[in-house]
């Protein structure tokens, strides 16, 4: 279970540090891909399975189904959590999200979201107002 928020230095290779507590649930390796509001996606093996399971099991004819399916698979990138807990955010990814020299880690209970942090205040504020 991934919970909370963390903000980590992004370094001149484009690696962030994960929380140390989570490092055990993401040893293999995670995948990590586009979110929806200009954030980065970061799942698990296990919660990546589950989730291309449940797109593929979706209707291919459907327009909408075609258009998920191409943003999610992509620019997905499968990669290895190194010894020191960071993973590589691809270039493109980062500028996706607009990732500089600090990112958000964001716990979302089956996977992680990486924010920008200014963008990360702005999506808190939006559902804080409500």
């Amino acid at each position: 279970m991934f919970l909370g928020e963390y903000e980590y230095a992004i370094d001149e290779k484009g690696r962030i540090t994960l929380p140390v507590k989570f490092r055990e649930y993401l040893r293999p390796g995670v995948v990590v891909t586009r979110g929806f509001e200009r954030c980065l996606l970061v799942f698990p093996l296990p919660a990546w399975s589950e989730l291309t399971q449940r797109l593929d099991s979706l209707d291919l004819t459907d327009a909408q189904v075609r258009r998920l399916r191409r943003l999610t698979f992509s620019l997905a990138y499968f990669t290895d959590v190194d010894r020191q807990g960071r993973i590589l955010i691809p270039q493109n990814l980062r500028a996706y999200a607009n990732l500089k020299d600090v990112g958000v880690v964001v716990g979302l209970n089956r996977y992680l979201e990486i924010w920008n942090p200014q963008r990360w205040q702005e999506e808190r504020s939006t559902f804080e107002a409500q």
